[in-house]
């Protein structure tokens, strides 16, 4: 059962609305310990003094900054403390905005906030307001000495917060030292043929749907190796060394792979003829004119 890591309230105006925030994210995240290959004895990390070889005590480690190459500030606990925010326990709402103007680089970690004790009907009365308005609140609040730009909108019946980079975190797409060349030009036909295939993949959003098979693979091996399971390595997959195909090319052929997969189902139908009437026998086809030649009229009644 998880467990609240912070409680607090959201500053709403004059209102006050008590929560208590949850962790969204459970990471799944594989990890491993160091050990020695020889007798399987797990290492252990020590701080060495490279100048004499040492081990340095933690409390003799102090931080630095790096200012310049092998040049330092140091910094100390105290001064630390002097200058970190004031650890209030109030998420502050400063903004609210539209979810679509959000970039969803700027999102970091997630959150749920739930009503906290006497907080069940202005917490609700916060939640139906930004569901009507569909509106985020973008807030500050101070987690674990640091201050947090947040985002809070409505999911479901509940409240999410996401932590924020801010825009000085954010890294511009111009200064990529390889831009994509403004001056290649795509044709009608490409463009007509991605769209298609865009379509074909097209389909709603169902996360259940996607796993991380690199976990899950690995998972599988270490409980077969620890059922004394041998396991062999298969050979690296060598990576295509020709010339790739051409671009229209590699568009049709990935359109007709997706629509395969997919089956005659997702195909378009082709058009159908006319039916014919019940009782009545199909017309033979009409043999077609040659040319130069016309074909004469049928008469009427």
């Amino acid at each position: 059962m998880p467990r609240s890591i912070w409680t607090g309230a959201i500053s709403f105006g004059l209102v006050s609305v008590p929560v208590k925030l949850y962790s969204a994210v459970s990471s799944k995240t594989v990890r491993f310990h160091q050990l020695h290959a020889t007798d399987g004895v797990r290492i252990q990390q020590k701080r060495i003094c490279p100048a004499d070889g040492e081990e340095v005590p933690y409390d003799e480690i102090v931080k630095g900054y790096e200012i310049a190459p092998e040049r330092y500030v140091v910094i100390t606990p105290e001064e630390l403390a002097s200058i970190e925010p004031q650890k209030s326990h109030t998420i502050e709402i400063e903004d609210f905005v539209e979810l679509a103007e959000i970039d969803p680089i700027y999102y970091d970690h997630s959150y749920y906030l739930v009503p906290g004790p006497g907080g069940a009907k202005p917490y609700r009365l916060l939640l139906e307001a930004m569901r009507a308005s569909e509106k985020v609140a973008i807030a500050r609040v101070v987690l674990r000495s640091k201050e947090q730009l947040v985002a809070i909108r409505p999911v479901g019946d509940v409240l999410a917060m996401a932590t924020m980079n801010f825009a000085d975190e954010i890294v511009p797409a111009d200064q990529l030292e390889e831009l994509p060349d403004a001056e290649v030009a795509t044709n009608d036909r490409e463009l007509k043929i991605a769209q298609q295939l865009v379509e074909s993949l097209a389909a709603p959003f169902a996360p259940d749907k996607y796993h991380d098979t690199y976990r899950e693979a690995v998972l599988s091996m270490i409980e077969r190796k620890a059922q004394g399971e041998e396991v062999t390595t298969a050979p690296p997959v060598k990576e295509p060394t020709g010339a790739a195909p051409d671009l229209m090319s590699a568009l049709q052929a990935s359109l007709e792979q997706v629509r395969g997969r997919n089956g005659p189902a997702e195909a378009k139908p082709r058009r159908r003829s006319k039916p014919t009437p019940a009782g009545d026998e199909a017309a033979p086809a009409k043999p077609r004119a040659r040319a130069g030649k016309r074909t004469p009229a049928k008469p009427s009644g």
